[in-house]
């Protein structure tokens, strides 16, 4: 039987992945380079997060919840090293009924950044997710200094709703975040 889902996106220069258990060594990689970096936009982890095992579990439940049509994250891979993750992008909390909404993170390896690949991963990502999923509204969450991050969602048309106060527990303190908001206008 088919997914409901698309395993994989393309733009010009990137594939974004739906990943497996098996390629938690993909992702593991990721996380290892990126772990300094990550770690004042993230949530506080375990030293148990950086293990194969961890990874495994962690994509596994992402399948589950993709497939029960909670999530949809993929993986970022430059086509021109395809076996090595940049970064990923979620829609998760997906809500259907009278609302179709779901939350908007992502990240990227400090490597690759200011480089415009976001940029065009998330633009891919979006439109998936408004003619696919047939989402009505993403909502992004973001500290007001990661000011990159905000730079991105703002090209992409996101506008501000408001200032969330200490909204997010984020490297171990609670943070205020700017509430940005993308609508498809195309969705009934």
């Amino acid at each position: 039987m088919e997914p409901l889902y698309r395993n994989k996106l393309s733009s010009p220069r990137l594939e974004l992945r739906v990943l497996k258990p098996a390629q938690a060594d993909l992702v593991l990689d990721y996380y290892q380079r990126n772990k300094l970096f990550l770690k004042k936009w993230s949530a506080e982890r375990e030293a148990s997060f950086y293990t194969i095992t961890e990874q495994q579990n962690q994509l596994a439940a992402d399948l589950t919840s993709i497939r029960r049509g909670q999530l949809y994250r993929v993986w970022i891979f430059k086509k021109a090293d395809p076996a090595k993750v940049i970064g990923s992008i979620s829609f998760s909390n997906i809500v259907r009924g009278c609302f179709h909404s779901c939350f908007l993170g992502y990240q990227l390896s400090q490597s690759e950044v200011k480089q415009g690949y976001m940029t065009e991963a998330l633009k891919t990502a979006i439109n998936y997710a408004f003619s696919d999923l047939r989402l009505h509204r993403i909502e992004a969450n973001i500290m007001p200094e990661n000011k990159a991050s905000l730079r991105v969602v703002e090209k992409l048309g996101f506008y501000c709703e408001g200032l969330a106060k200490n909204y997010l527990k984020i490297n171990g303190s609670w943070q205020d975040h700017l509430h940005l908001v993308l609508l498809n206008h195309n969705v009934e």
